[in-house]
């Protein structure tokens, strides 16, 4: 597929006419972004406009490949295209050309949607859902020059309709593995009436495809109509199935047997991967060390008018390992490689706090910095509640709180912002304490995002919008009884975006982005 200069241009939307975008005007841009708050330090986001699904996620001759939902027309949903960054580990990103782009086959003329990267005999190859007013075609893109450039398949789509015999509700996004010479293809799907049924499907070669039958299927009253972004893989003993149901857009698992001969997947597991009401469409990928790496898309919770004007939207969840618990639940942890960004380091231990109301008690004298990593361990012991407070200026504050008579943690957004166009809500759900009877949080904070891990068994993802992220105060919280927090330890976290205001010289806009 060739590429005109807006497909690879990541800034086509710092003016009115595209094609008098200037330097000077790419440059206002990068600095407007730069200065904004709420843009995070650390995670992966491309240098402007709109990002959501993460596609292709994959480890290929040492280098982590990111292909995402991406719209170079603005920070709002629109056409979709590819773009596509590679890293050496994960935390480090160069950007490069955007990777597919609409049309100009009419099966694709409207939208690029989400699919997958596998290597076929050598060649990278990606299939992806082709958008054309309603339609939703599977298709294939290949690469013989490193995954740089990619080129459409002419006979896309490599399937022409769903299947006959029932009526499908949604009939995109791809999971493809091989076994033995034969590739496998789940596409999200549901059957009308009936739930969620991701649609299986088998090939010799990617182009040429026989279908088999619904994976398993879903009740719709109880897990959504229709099962986006199916991912399925082998992990330990069993085999686990992560989805992003309709309309509840919240992402499930289930942990189970996968019968190899009649291909079918039973169930024995089933939880909720994140109650923070922001992470949502994720993909998975084994890496040359057989680590199990997880990406999601973190959603906006401030409105399209904020995110349109501030030149950005959407932003990676930091990648995450996957294993299993012995009871089969799914186990979470952000990757070791983040590390890396550790700077100055606070530590806190042995703080009993008691409150009949709310007690609070500060756990350092100054602010930290808005961009840092906490690992926590807290004994609730009698209390009715406890947890952390993030306070920041202008009275706006963040609460994350443990609550003893229902076993769930909530993260308390109703006062971190002062705008009323931003969410204020509660997001909370089940969290079992430990065997010990304590809660261990795993912390990253960064501008917006908030990603709480909580005993490696559930992850907790917000997005919250203080006037001014820089600087936070933490505080120790108890109600109802006394409660200790046993061990804090910080990082604040370096950031690794290199200066956008530098001066850039013409064509080099795709390369503005990571250190």
């Amino acid at each position: 597929m060739s590429q005109s200069p807006d497909q690879v241009n990541f800034f086509t939307a710092a003016s009115p006419d595209k094609d008098r975008t200037t330097l000077s005007d790419k440059q206002a841009l990068m600095a407007k972004i730069a200065a904004d708050p709420h843009r995070p330090a650390y995670h992966f986001l491309p240098p402007a406009n709109w990002i959501n699904d993460p596609n292709g996620s994959c480890q290929w001759n040492s280098q982590y490949h990111l292909f995402y939902q991406y719209h170079p027309g603005g920070a709002f949903r629109g056409p979709r295209h590819w773009g596509h960054a590679i890293s050496p580990d994960m935390v480090h990103w160069t950007d490069l050309p955007i990777a597919l782009a609409p049309g100009p086959d009419a099966i694709d003329k409207d939208s690029i949607y989400s699919g997958c990267m596998v290597i076929n005999q050598g060649v990278p190859t990606i299939v992806y859902t082709g958008i054309s007013g309603t339609r939703e075609s599977p298709c294939i893109a290949t690469s013989q020059d490193g995954m740089v450039s990619w080129q459409k398949y002419p006979g896309n789509p490599v399937i022409a309709a769903p299947p006959p015999g029932f009526e499908v509700s949604g009939f995109r996004d791809h999971c493809i593995w091989q076994e033995g010479a034969d590739w496998y293809q789940l596409i999200g799907a549901g059957i009308k009436g009936v739930g969620g049924a991701p649609l299986l499907y088998r090939s010799q070669d990617l182009y040429n495809w026989e279908y088999l039958h619904p994976l398993c299927v879903g009740v719709a009253e109880v897990t959504g109509q229709m099962w986006q972004c199916p991912d399925f893989f082998p992990l330990g003993d069993k085999y686990v199935l992560t989805i992003a149901p309709q309309p509840d857009r919240v992402v499930l698992y289930y942990t189970g047997t996968y019968d190899r001969e009649k291909h079918l997947f039973t169930p024995e597991h089933k939880g909720v991967f994140d109650y923070g009401g922001s992470y949502y469409a994720p993909q998975s990928f084994l890496d040359e060390q057989g680590r199990r790496i997880i990406w999601g898309w973190l959603q906006e919770g401030r409105s399209v008018a904020a995110h349109t004007e501030a030149g950005w939207a959407g932003v990676m969840s930091c990648p995450r390992i996957l294993f299993l618990h012995p009871d089969g639940s799914l186990g979470v942890r952000p990757v070791p490689e983040l590390e890396s960004l550790r700077g100055e380091h606070r530590h806190r231990e042995r703080l009993s706090l008691t409150g009949a109301d709310m007690a609070q008690a500060p756990l350092f004298d100054q602010p930290v910095k808005g961009s840092c990593e906490l690992i926590v361990e807290l004994d609730p012991g009698d209390s009715a509640r406890c947890g952390l407070r993030l306070g920041y200026s202008f009275n706006e504050e963040t609460g994350i709180i443990y609550h003893a008579d229902t076993g769930t943690l909530e993260i308390d957004r109703t006062a971190s912002s002062r705008s009323q166009e931003d969410l204020h809500d509660v997001q909370g759900g089940t969290c079992a304490l430990s065997p010990e009877g304590t809660l261990k949080l795993h912390l990253l904070l960064d501008g917006s995002v908030l990603e709480i891990f909580v005993n490696e068994r559930v992850s907790f993802t917000s997005r919250i919008y203080p006037s001014q992220t820089n600087r936070v105060n933490l505080d120790f919280r108890v109600q109802g009884g006394t409660a200790r927090l046993l061990d804090l330890k910080l990082w604040e976290l370096d950031s690794i975006w290199t200066d956008p205001t530098r001066e850039l010289p013409e064509g080099s806009e795709k390369k503005l982005t990571y250190s």
